[in-house]
């Protein structure tokens, strides 16, 4: 367990170099840069290099990308160019928004997604399960951005139950208004991994009920409610330990869209607001920490799955 442990963590170590010297290489080559942001073009050329000296950028690429892991290594991740912020506390100041967003959609889309799911595998190929397969179908296959529209639009614009974003309103921070300003982006956030998870655990489900030891205890007479619960549902459900962490990209990807479209202050909203103004290291913080938290998603369902499922061998 151990031994496995450390391989499966180094690996994970030397993808999220990959992943750092990819972002940084892209964003440092791409057209435009902190120096245009910054009105270089108006500056004489005096300044102009005075300035490219103190952030750093006339040295090679490879030389910015080392002294760069090294501070990222010490713990200083930087200083924003937009307003001098460190980089650890943009993101501080953003990161409660955005887990409160995810943890709720994540908690929806189970605790729905899941009935669901169990209910078209055991009546599986009737109304109720062709319905939601097909609804689940055309869930995924529309865009988020494009359901949060709907959503503002009807539920905000023409029926004025939910506020169109943003997450209190101002001047009035109460939780319940917090709550209310949460259920829109949450709901659309949960509706595409719900449509998901549903068909996940049906798929694990199935699988389940067609195994050799479900017919024999159905053959010794144990009752079909005994057979779900200790027998077919928990095994159907190991599977799902390595979805969760599958899905943590997905989410995060959701959430950037929806925190865009609602005007949530959350990461997503920081990366596209750093984007606009080639906050370098501002994007390259937000960039690692999502890589970190996928990762580390993985990482634990790998070393989990192991543990629940004494079936497993980790090599």
């Amino acid at each position: 367990m151990a031994a496995f442990t450390l391989r499966r963590f180094a690996q994970y170590v030397s993808l999220l170099l990959l992943v750092s010297m990819i972002g940084f290489a892209v964003l440092h080559l791409a057209p435009g840069g902190p120096m245009a942001q910054m009105g270089g073009g108006d500056m004489n050329a005096g300044d102009a290099k005075r300035l490219e000296q103190q952030l750093g950028l006339d040295r090679p690429l490879p030389m910015q990308y080392m002294e760069w892991v090294g501070h990222i290594l010490r713990g200083d991740w930087g200083h924003s160019y937009r307003d001098g912020q460190p980089v650890l506390a943009v993101i501080g100041s953003h990161l409660g928004a955005t887990f409160e967003l995810m943890g709720t959609a994540m908690l929806l889309a189970v605790l729905l997604g899941g009935p669901i799911g169990i209910a078209g595998a055991i009546y599986r190929n009737s109304l109720f399960d062709v319905s939601t397969t097909f609804l689940s179908m055309v869930l995924v296959s529309i865009p988020t951005f494009w359901i949060g529209f709907v959503v503002i639009y009807f539920f905000s614009v023409k029926l004025g139950w939910l506020p169109p974003g943003n997450r209190a309103t101002i001047g009035e921070h109460s939780l319940l208004d917090e709550l209310w300003h949460l259920i829109a982006p949450a709901t659309v956030l949960a509706v595409v991994n719900m449509a998901s998870w549903s068909r996940y655990i049906r798929a694990s489900m199935l699988e389940v009920i067609g195994q050799d030891y479900i017919r024999t205890a159905r053959s010794k007479g144990v009752s079909r409610t005994g057979i779900l619960l200790n027998h077919t549902l928990r095994n159907a459900l190991l599977p799902m330990i390595t979805i969760f962490g599958l899905q943590l990209p997905q989410l995060l990807g959701g959430a950037l869209v929806a925190e865009t479209v609602f005007t949530w202050p959350g990461m997503g909203r920081l990366f596209l607001d750093s984007i606009s103004y080639r906050d370098y290291p501002v994007i390259m913080g937000v960039l690692m920490f999502g890589a970190v938290v996928v990762l580390a998603g993985n990482f634990m369902a790998d070393v989990l799955y192991g543990v629940v499922d004494p079936r497993v061998r980790l090599r």
